[in-house]
């Protein structure tokens, strides 16, 4: 017997993975907003730096999306615009911290974790998260036309 369903679903574990998106990347970005100079002294690894880095604007940038993600939670089906302006904006962030921070912090551990688990990892979870998102309001869209 075919345990898979004749339509597509939208798991209840997705909603999980924009619910802990958006905290996670709410709670980053508010660090940067709150501590934003000792971050970048910690991400810098002891280096000397430059502190007119736009540490509060990527924060505020970064809670945004953050919320963005996590509101798209709620109505993950009719909301999917959220989803992808979340994406949208992880891409923006992963970006801007890597022209932005990167040339003034140095390529280490620190600054890697930040790039590479604070922002590009998460893209690809809310894109499989999104196509969900997206097959299941096609799907319904057409069976109302009928």
């Amino acid at each position: 017997m075919d345990q898979t369903p004749p339509f597509p679903v939208f798991p209840m574990h997705f909603r999980g993975i924009l619910l802990l998106a958006g905290m996670y990347s709410f709670s980053w970005s508010a660090l940067y907003s709150l501590i934003g100079g000792s971050l970048l002294e910690w991400l810098a690894n002891g280096s000397l730096i430059d502190t007119n880095l736009p540490v509060s604007y990527y924060g505020g940038f970064g809670i945004a999306v953050g919320l963005l993600i996590f509101f798209s939670a709620f109505y993950p089906i009719s909301w999917v615009y959220l989803i992808i302006a979340g994406i949208t904006g992880k891409i923006i962030s992963a970006i801007w911290f890597g022209l932005e921070f990167i040339p003034e912090l140095g390529w280490n551990k620190r600054t890697a974790f930040q790039l590479i688990f604070n922002e590009i990892l998460w893209i690809i979870p809310l894109i499989v998260v999104f196509l969900r998102g997206c097959q299941v309001k096609n799907h319904l869209a057409q069976n109302h036309e009928k």
